[in-house]
């Protein structure tokens, strides 16, 4: 009877985690196809934060591709029967059902223009992705392929993404509502807010040897120094970011190699 139970409780979060990424996928391509108050989220973007130099160049947006693409991939590898008690998958319970859900809540508070309140979405996206991280041991315990694959690399290229997009969109909920950043200047503001995203990057790279994770930053720094190439400054943090991930990145491959050898 008990184990009946369990089975029921795995098959209802199969399915709801299914129900929310296509949920959470049929919101993203609406808002772009009927943008609510006529303007999609690239618009608001533009119209609003183009002088937030934090905000990459628009081609970065891209990579919502991917993200889903790996988002469809877990959520049907996780639905298939013969992943009901897996374990792995039990751990993340419906944490990426909360995420999907908060999403969706995120593309209706920021086109609505309720950037402070688009700020609390967003952490409930990343909060969520962070315990799935932690819970499944990225990057410290082994995993079979499909596992890294179909959850694991998801997730990391998930989390990677709102990483990213949480510090954007704290600095545009910031500007928007006129702070002063203390005085300090917003190239300052904006360079330390590249390091930051570098540190937790190599941390990534340092204490779990999370190549997707940090990938996701390089993609992201990469775009900001391609969006603001002509202000020195920040080119050279950036680029500076983007170098330091890569020589750690060729180290960490290599220490991995030479523990199997």
């Amino acid at each position: 009877m008990q184990e009946s139970n369990k089975n029921s409780g795995d098959s209802l979060r199969q399915f709801v985690t299914l129900a929310a990424v296509i949920l959470a996928f049929i919101v993203n391509v609406l808002s772009n196809i009927f943008p609510l108050n006529g303007l999609t989220i690239g618009g608001v973007s533009n119209a609003l934060f183009k002088n937030v130099l934090i905000v990459p160049a628009n081609y970065a947006f891209a990579i919502w591709g991917l993200i889903y693409l790996g988002l469809f991939a877990f959520a049907i590898y996780q639905v298939l029967p013969s992943q009901r008690d897996n374990p792995n998958l039990r751990k993340t319970g419906y944490l990426l059902t909360i995420a999907s859900a908060a999403q969706c809540v995120w593309v209706y508070l920021f086109l609505s223009r309720y950037f402070a309140a688009s700020v609390i979405a967003m952490l409930w996206i990343l909060i969520p992705l962070i315990v799935i991280y932690l819970r499944l041991g990225i990057g410290v315990t082994p995993a079979s392929r499909p596992e890294k694959w179909f959850i694991r690399y998801p997730i990391g290229i998930y989390l990677g993404w709102i990483s990213v997009a949480t510090i954007v969109n704290i600095a545009s909920a910031l500007y928007i509502n006129n702070w002063n950043g203390f005085g300090i200047p917003a190239e300052t503001w904006t360079a330390i807010m590249v390091i930051t995203a570098t540190f937790i990057a190599t941390l990534s790279l340092t204490q779990r040897q999370d190549f997707t994770y940090s990938g996701v930053t390089v993609w992201a720094l990469a775009a900001i120094a391609i969006k603001h190439w002509e202000n020195l400054n920040l080119k050279i943090v950036a680029l500076s970011g983007i170098l330091l991930l890569a020589v750690i990145a060729v180290f960490s491959k290599f220490a991995q190699s030479k523990v199997r050898g």
